[in-house]
């Protein structure tokens, strides 16, 4: 069994910091549950721009308003608490934070913690030995 908190990540190498975001990685590939999760703050009045060519990624917001678009269809949705949304299709997105967004992201496969988005906002797929 593992339990962990968030004040013990916080402020560690788990503890990744952007200008417009800010994630916390609570379970990550060494731990060989399949998957990773993380808190993830957005910053009000930014824009991220990701793609997760290697990873599917589900994001659950718990606080906070803004939208999110995707980049092959145009279409942009509503994000508020109780929203969840799926990138199922590795889809490329824009989110717009109108206030903090604090959001709960599961990634499969699992992160390593090690992953640097790119120019195209993608992680690499490097994987636990």
């Amino acid at each position: 069994m593992i339990v962990r908190t968030l004040d013990e990540i916080t402020d560690t190498d788990a503890d990744i910091k952007t200008d417009n975001w800010r994630s916390k990685r609570i379970i990550l590939a060494k731990e060989g549950v399949g998957f990773s999760l993380h808190e993830t703050t957005l910053y009000a009045g930014t824009e991220s721009e990701f793609w997760y060519a290697n990873h599917i990624e589900a994001v659950f917001i718990t606080q906070g308003e803004g939208t999110i678009t995707d980049k092959g269809t145009g279409e942009t949705h509503e994000l508020k608490p109780g929203t969840v949304y799926l990138l199922n299709d590795h889809d490329k997105h824009i989110v717009r934070p109108r206030t903090e967004i604090k959001c709960v992201c599961v990634f499969n496969p699992p992160v390593t913690g090690r992953e640097v988005h790119d120019e195209n906002g993608v992680y690499p797929l490097i994987t636990e030995d």
